[in-house]
């Protein structure tokens, strides 16, 4: 959807069969860095002030994840399953994956049902681990 022409997208809206935030709306970019920095502000965890996702599958969320780490829904149930966040339309919405593909898909699930503030761990989990960075498992 990201390469249709601007005269197209603005025919297709004009006509109804598109939303333009849709189209034109992308994920923001946040790096594992600035996750951390994130996480360590805040004193507990509810009050980071975002809701943290994982959304491998079940199996890969097992094998370990990012502490704070809210829910894990995988990337394919996100439409289905995100009313599970418990979260509004205007609050600030943090995904990963293995590699920050699948959350990247996910990131845009959420922005075309009109989550407003997305944004996509560049690297997720192998960028979170190549840091160094602590890693929890299920008790």
């Amino acid at each position: 959807m990201k390469r249709f022409s601007l005269s197209l997208a603005v025919a297709f809206f004009f006509l109804g069969w598109l939303n333009p935030a849709i189209v034109f709306a992308e994920p923001y970019l946040l790096t594992v860095q600035q996750l951390k920095a994130g996480l360590d502000k805040a004193t507990q965890p509810q009050q980071k002030g975002f809701v943290l996702i994982d959304v491998r599958s079940p199996n890969e969320h097992n094998s370990g994840f990012i502490p704070g780490t809210d829910v894990n829904i995988d990337f394919r149930e996100m439409q289905a399953r995100h009313r599970e966040l418990e979260a509004n339309l205007d609050q600030h919405i943090v995904v990963y994956c293995q590699t920050g593909h699948r959350s990247n898909i996910a990131a845009e699930t959420l922005m075309g049902l009109g989550y407003q503030h997305v944004y996509n761990v560049e690297g997720s989990m192998n960028a979170w681990e190549e840091a160094g960075y602590p890693i929890e498992h299920p008790k």
